[in-house]
């Protein structure tokens, strides 16, 4: 299938919210076509040495604002996974022919999703980020997409987990992720503690 793409330096997941400020005459033409036709456009992770293969098409929910020199505020959902299969000229905004990915085998355990989210609101409040929304969960669902589109992790850990081909794998990731962090942000929330009371932990 062929679909327009949006070329930035993040990397958007299925079900997270996306706002986006549209200036460029080349992507005001594509929002505006997408607009018209109800479409969804691709997101893929630009980096130095190239586009990232694997993306998430991103399907606008509203306009925010209209300037009246036709930039846009838009807010987008994250829809559907997706690999570039090729790359194609001609108009003034990349398209491409991309597959979309369908996951494999069973989800996560609602178990691993609990845990999860545990480990992820620990993360949270441990490094000062407790106050930032917390995504909303129906752990009856796969959670996995949505928390990771909450971290504050770098980008290239994020692709990695838009690569991974079932929740299962996903969840799994997210909590090695977790369990790797978790220790360094107590072990620097102790410090800080004692820091503030002279060498003494109260």
């Amino acid at each position: 299938m062929k679909i327009p793409l949006f070329p930035l330096d993040l990397v958007l997941f299925p079900g997270a919210a996306l706002p986006l400020h549209i200036f460029e005459d080349r992507y005001k033409e594509m929002i505006g076509e997408c607009l018209q036709c109800h479409g969804e456009f691709g997101m893929v992770r630009a980096r130095r040495e190239g586009l990232a293969i694997v993306g998430c098409t991103a399907k606008i929910v509203t306009v925010m604002h209209r300037y009246p020199d036709g930039r846009l505020d838009i807010l987008c959902r994250g829809e559907r996974r997706f690999e570039i299969e090729s790359l194609l000229d001609g108009r003034s905004f990349l398209q491409a022919e991309v597959d979309f990915l369908a996951d494999r085998e069973p989800c996560s355990t609602r178990r691993d999703r609990e845990q999860c989210a545990a480990l992820h609101m620990e993360m949270m409040e441990l490094s000062g980020n407790a106050a930032a929304e917390f995504p909303q969960l129906d752990l009856n669902q796969p959670v996995a997409f949505l928390l990771a589109s909450a971290i504050p992790a770098d980008l290239e850990f994020k692709q990695e987990l838009l690569h991974l081909h079932s929740d299962r794998e996903r969840t799994a990731r997210l909590m090695e992720f977790y369990q790797l962090i978790l220790p360094k942000l107590q072990r620097g929330s102790v410090g800080l503690k004692t820091a503030a009371h002279n060498g003494f932990i109260m």
